[in-house]
């Protein structure tokens, strides 16, 4: 078994969110995610810091293309190639 995902959210004084994200989003919580994309993005745009996650399969890029004109992404090493490779790195501003 992976590592669980766990996200938090945080408003910025500036009314951006910061959804952080950590373990792994896989087919069993891409929902879970999606939902916590849908609340960051409801009043406009969010940051999501990637740092901590260690897997991203197909559904948690399709959730992050579903919200790519509402999303920044922020990213390490990891994740930039999968990021790249989908062309997600194209469309929303990726901070490694």
């Amino acid at each position: 078994m992976g590592a669980q995902l766990t996200f938090s959210t945080d408003s910025r004084e500036d009314g951006v969110v910061l959804l952080v994200a950590s373990g792994e989003i896989d087919l069993s919580n891409v929902d879970a995610f999606g939902g916590a994309l849908a609340d960051a993005t409801r009043n406009g745009t969010a940051i999501v810091d990637l740092r901590g996650v260690e897997y991203l399969d197909s559904g948690g890029i399709h959730a992050l293309f579903t919200y790519a004109d509402k999303i920044r992404i922020r990213t390490g090493p990891l994740l930039m190639p999968v990021l790249t490779v989908s062309g997600l790195a194209e469309l929303v501003d990726v901070e490694q």
